[in-house]
């Protein structure tokens, strides 16, 4: 039998901005939870910073993204999927992409810095954080999910510092355990996907289907239980609707619905997974509505 291979995908982006990876950009609307938790988005201030550190982690992921494409190209053209990245399918040279890393990175600790200096602080980190894990941790288990999980935690706590917000201990707990959640998640369906031997990742030779399952089970069991919670804390002081409280089913069956991706194997992009299943968009929606009223009423 002949084997069909994939075509490559038409693109409208120019290469360089592809090899950037703006459809993983959506993950850094992270940045929004710490001022919609404290219902102050919409302060002027606080919206100009918050849209600041956007467009600063947008960057900064950028930089991440060409860094961690430019070490895996080799790997990445052995990829079904990975080799029409534009580095490993040659259109970006190595060196414009190491430019573009460079200009990004900086590009993002300028903005960080004049936006507030604990921004800039924070985007370094992640930025040293990622590097690390491209170069050093990306193939040891366990601090592979530690380290991705600390990007996504970073984007949360970013919102925060850029406005200079407090971040609540229940924030910081259900940003932790979310993280985890979603990288065990996109751990676990890669091994379905790929197989342990297959793909990029060495370190998932060394992981089980049943160990990651454990990992992602209980980090949604501690952010269900961490929100929960927070939303019964926010009872009204008189009499009242708790809107908090009532946004935790459709919180609760998002997360489900999310699980119910991964254990099917779908899960290995976090963001085509939101950009693409109408069912958990809805499930959002009718989150945010409850959480909306009772942060901003």
């Amino acid at each position: 039998m002949t084997e069909i291979t994939p075509a490559a995908p038409s693109h409208v982006l120019p290469a360089p901005i592809r090899a950037m990876r703006p459809r993983q950009w959506v993950k850094n609307v992270l940045v929004l939870a710490a001022p919609v938790a404290a219902g102050l988005l919409f302060v002027p201030a606080v919206l100009l910073n918050t849209l600041g550190a956007f467009a600063a982690f947008c960057l900064v992921s950028a930089s991440i993204y060409l860094i961690n494409d430019i070490r895996d190209v080799e790997a990445d053209r052995s990829h079904p999927k990975k080799r029409f990245r534009p580095i490993a399918a040659g259109e970006v040279s190595i060196r414009t992409a190491a430019i573009l890393a460079a200009v990004t990175g900086v590009a993002a600790l300028v903005a960080g810095w004049f936006i507030a200096p604990l921004l800039a602080v924070t985007l370094a980190v992640y930025w040293v954080l990622q590097v690390g894990y491209s170069l050093f941790w990306k193939n040891q288990p366990i601090l592979d999910l530690a380290m991705v999980a600390a990007g996504f935690l970073l984007r949360a706590v970013a919102g925060g510092v850029a406005s200079n917000i407090p971040l609540s201990q229940w924030f910081l707990l259900v940003a932790s355990f979310g993280s985890l959640f979603m990288v065990a998640g996109k751990r676990y369906s890669e091994m379905v996907e790929l197989g342990p031997e297959a793909g990029t990742r060495a370190s998932l030779a060394r992981y089980t289907a049943s160990y990651l399952r454990f990992v992602w089970a209980l980090s949604c069991a501690a952010v269900i239980m961490s929100y929960s919670l927070w939303a019964f804390e926010q009872a009204p002081d008189s009499v009242g609707i708790n809107w908090h409280a009532l946004s935790i089913a459709p919180f609760t069956l998002a997360l489900l619905r999310y699980a119910y991706t991964i254990d099917a194997g779908g899960a290995g992009e976090p963001e085509d997974v939101v950009l693409s299943d109408r069912v958990l968009q809805v499930l959002g929606l009718a989150w945010v509505i409850p959480v909306a009223i009772g942060v901003f009423s």
